[in-house]
């Protein structure tokens, strides 16, 4: 792979993991729209992927160093009243983590070998802009902190983020309507999104590496690239929704809806007349 075809990848991984549109839909959708002969399992993109990936998780914990910072305070000096509000927000999103964690390792292989097509990526890709539309429709009242946010809707929305196995559907678009949806505000819904998808993650890249190790194979010039060019391309993506979510309570998912919409609608056009 030669380096602006990994700069263009990363740039793509950098964004749509993050905003609301699937990474995993456009990882699928963009190479057969643009007739890339990348395969995504191969054994030698495995390295590229793991670097992206990481470069992503690095740009997660620079953003929000506080929180984690604030967790880690929060638990090592766990007969301090004053971590109690850090320990509690730690403990939901393990919670919220949980169910990712199960599901992923029975289902993940399952659901991604049955659905990973461009047809079906781009059509759930049409759902997820409806999701998103719909999710600012039925949302609730908005005007719940972080802090009040209670156990069962942790839980809750670490089961909306189970969606994102299917590809097309986001993470991030499923647990921003979930967080909504129980009357979080969109900044707070994005916070919680944001510090949750920090160990999904890291998690996955951690998950891969070995895998990097056993095949022998080694980091070429491109991968390094990419997963510096990932990793300031999400933290960039971070800044731009965390301020939007704040500046915006009202409709905020509704662009991202337009998007997913439009876009699953003209890949499906491409590939079926192509």
């Amino acid at each position: 792979m030669d380096i602006l075809a990994a700069i263009g990848l990363a740039i793509l991984q950098g964004v749509t993991e993050l905003f609301p549109i699937s990474s995993l839909g456009h990882a699928v959708i963009v190479p057969a729209v643009l007739n890339m002969n990348i395969d995504l399992r191969s054994p030698e993109f495995l390295p590229f992927l793991v670097v992206m990936h990481f470069g992503t998780a690095v740009a997660l914990l620079v953003y929000f160093w506080r929180d984690w910072l604030g967790f880690a305070m929060g638990v090592l000096a766990f007969r301090d009243p004053r971590g109690a509000g850090e320990r509690r927000l730690f403990g939901l999103v393990c919670l919220a983590t949980i169910p990712a964690v199960v599901i992923g390792f029975a289902l993940e292989r399952l659901v991604r070998a049955a659905f990973a097509s461009p047809i079906l990526a781009a059509t759930f890709l049409i759902v997820n802009g409806l999701l998103l539309f719909a999710g600012e429709r039925l949302k609730g009242s908005g005007s719940r902190p972080l802090d009040e946010l209670g156990w069962k809707a942790a839980i809750g929305i670490g089961l909306a983020q189970c969606l994102a196995f299917i590809p097309g559907l986001s993470r991030s678009g499923a647990t921003l309507v979930a967080g909504v949806g129980v009357g979080l505000t969109h900044a707070a819904a994005a916070r919680f999104t944001f510090l949750l998808a920090t160990p999904i993650i890291a998690g996955a890249t951690a998950l891969e590496a070995p895998k990097v190790l056993h095949s022998g194979a080694s980091l070429h010039t491109a991968s390094i690239v990419a997963g510096i060019v990932a990793a300031v391309t999400a933290y960039a993506s971070i800044a731009f929704l965390m301020r939007y979510f704040r500046k915006h309570e009202f409709d905020a998912l509704d662009p991202f809806g337009y998007y997913c919409g439009v876009a699953g609608i003209l890949a499906l056009g491409w590939l079926w007349l192509r």
